[in-house]
């Protein structure tokens, strides 16, 4: 199925335990963005749907997140055993073995062009996940060309990949997207034989729309409307929460 238009989508139905297997981004879709990635924390009324929905579905939810495995974490608490952590890059399975890509990280010259440029822009944030380096410029907008500008001069100098997202660019090696996180999560106990759901906001997370889409299932976009490959949508966090939440037969928080 091609890219949808920006137009408007019909909200998503409901997940049907036990047939579905949900696959959920973290930033912008079970928790709010913030200026600043470590502003991100733990959050009870999360938990407790996050919690719900993997009873209901018997384990088969995972996390497929830009951030690093130890982040993504510290914000779920620990309470998500399947995580694909950098895009896809380093994936934990709900068995708890971690399996990381055999990819060359960026090397330390990165690191120094980009804490130079830090050095004159420091409204702007490096967040380094080891196989990728994601420059932040969501409290200066107006840098965001001269982000983007670095990003594709480091990466064409030594090999790397680029990836934009919102407000953000980041250099990575080379290696799985998030929708072949997803196909390799559905090959596995407890998400084999179910039909994923992927739900994301951002423009990584279009790769687990089709990743979800190949294997039958399909994508739910979350907040403002692009032209997306997400079947539904949903207008932001907390709408994005309390489907999930209607979904574990959960009713509003107490």
């Amino acid at each position: 199925m091609s890219a949808a238009g920006p137009g408007r989508l019909p909200p998503p139905p409901l997940l049907a335990p036990p047939r579905h297997a949900l696959f959920a981004d973290l930033d912008g879709t079970l928790a709010p963005i913030r200026p600043r990635p470590g502003d991100v924390r733990p959050d009870a009324e999360r938990a407790r749907v996050l919690d719900a929905l993997s009873g209901a579905l018997d384990g088969a939810v995972a996390v497929i997140t830009g951030r690093a495995l130890e982040d993504a974490d510290r914000i779920l608490e620990g309470r998500i055993a399947a995580i694909a952590a950098v895009h896809g890059l380093r994936r934990r399975n709900a068995a708890g073995i971690v399996l990381e890509a055999a990819a060359v990280p960026p090397p330390a010259s990165v690191r120094e062009a980009i804490a130079a440029f830090l050095a004159a822009h420091p409204a702007l944030a490096a967040e380094d996940k080891g196989l990728a380096i994601a420059l932040h410029y969501r409290a200066q907008p107006s840098a965001a060309g001269a982000c983007r500008t670095l990003a594709r001069r480091l990466a064409a100098e030594h090999g790397l990949g680029v990836q934009d997202g919102d407000m953000v660019v980041e250099l990575r090696a080379a290696g799985p997207t998030k929708g072949e996180a997803v196909e390799a999560f559905m090959a596995e106990p407890p998400f084999a034989g179910r039909t994923p759901v992927f739900i994301g906001d951002d423009l990584t997370d279009e790769h687990g729309f089709a990743g979800a889409e190949r294997l039958g299932g399909h994508g739910v976009i979350v907040g403002p409307r692009r032209p997306t490959r997400a079947r539904f949508a949903l207008d932001d966090v907390g709408a994005a929460l309390a489907w999930l939440a209607a979904s574990a037969g959960l009713g509003p928080q107490p």
